[in-house]
């Protein structure tokens, strides 16, 4: 199975087990009675998924594992790839199986793809914006709880990049902890502290909301990447400037697909679009039986 990193860590196929599992159980519980009432357990169906909307296809592992895991002797034919862009009438892959357990397990599959490719199409419209710059745009923790790895890797199959995975792999000093702290430097120092009381080194991001937070930023050091929040364009491109090598630069907040390319321009390096997951609307996608009088 190929891997994609999500903030250094590696999807792996036990992560991809435990959603399937956890998900299945969700929805199957007690048993599909519908279907346990209607088809014969021998039964055997091929069946087809239909693209609908044009967009990036994202999930195809997933619902490849899904259908291995509900009938090992599932066969796939496999038409389309992950991160591959789609049209309307495409068929991504056939698959021939167990009919229970390819209704068992289609409402999953079409759920997870509609909403990676989702995700997947949205990161790729915001790829196309700046891909002649030299910016990365980069996910947040915006995400769908517990689907996080989920819409983290179609980010990446969109073609943009992952920030952190959650709270614990990176430190990202906002405003609230600026304002419980009692001031921008003392938050850094505190964290400066704790890390070395800890044996953590831990890269660190701290968000400044305005040149003077920016100014007391840079008296103090000890950080990695200042995250310029909500700053206009033009105070952008100033405070990007006068950072200049010393520190990496983020820009964040309200970022669109109209105004990503503006702030790009600035020469920040990094632009976060929480976008990206919280606001992806799912792709329609189709899982079709074949009837024996139908051409795949």
């Amino acid at each position: 199975m190929a891997q994609s990193t999500i903030a250094g860590t590696q999807i792996t196929e036990e992560m991809l087990d435990s959603f399937i599992n956890q998900a299945l159980e969700e929805d199957v519980q007690g048993g599909d009675h519908t279907s346990l009432a209607c088809i014969d357990p021998k039964d055997r169906s091929r069946a087809k998924l239909l693209v609908k909307d044009d967009c990036v296809l994202a999930g195809m592992e997933v619902a490849i594992r899904t259908f291995k895991m509900v009938d090992p002797s599932a066969t796939l034919e496999i038409f389309k790839k992950d991160g591959e862009a789609v049209q309307f009438g495409d068929i991504a892959f056939i698959v021939e199986c167990n009919s229970q357990a390819l209704l068992k397990a289609e409402r999953l599959i079409l759920n997870t793809m509609q909403r990676m490719s989702g995700v997947a199409t949205m990161a790729n419209r915001f790829k196309f914006e700046v891909e002649d710059l030299p910016v990365k745009i980069i996910d947040t923790r915006k995400t769908t709880p517990l689907l996080r790895f989920l819409e983290k890797w179609a980010v990446e199959l969109g073609g943009c990049h992952n920030y952190r995975h959650g709270l614990y792999d990176r430190v990202m000093i906002k405003d609230n902890h600026i304002d419980a702290c009692g001031g921008i430097q003392e938050a850094i120092i505190s964290v400066e502290k704790y890390q070395k009381a800890n044996g953590l080194s831990l890269p660190v991001t701290v968000e400044v909301r305005n040149l003077v937070e920016l100014h007391k930023v840079l008296e103090v050091g000890k950080v990695d990447r200042i995250m310029l929040d909500n700053f206009e364009v033009p105070l952008l491109e100033e405070a990007v400037a006068t950072i200049g090598d010393r520190f990496e630069t983020e820009a964040s907040g309200g970022v669109n697909i109209y105004t990503v390319r503006e702030i790009a321009k600035t020469g920040v390096q990094f632009v976060s679009v929480g976008a990206l997951t919280h606001s992806a609307q799912s792709m329609d996608l189709s899982l079709k039986v074949i009837k024996d009088t139908e051409e795949s």
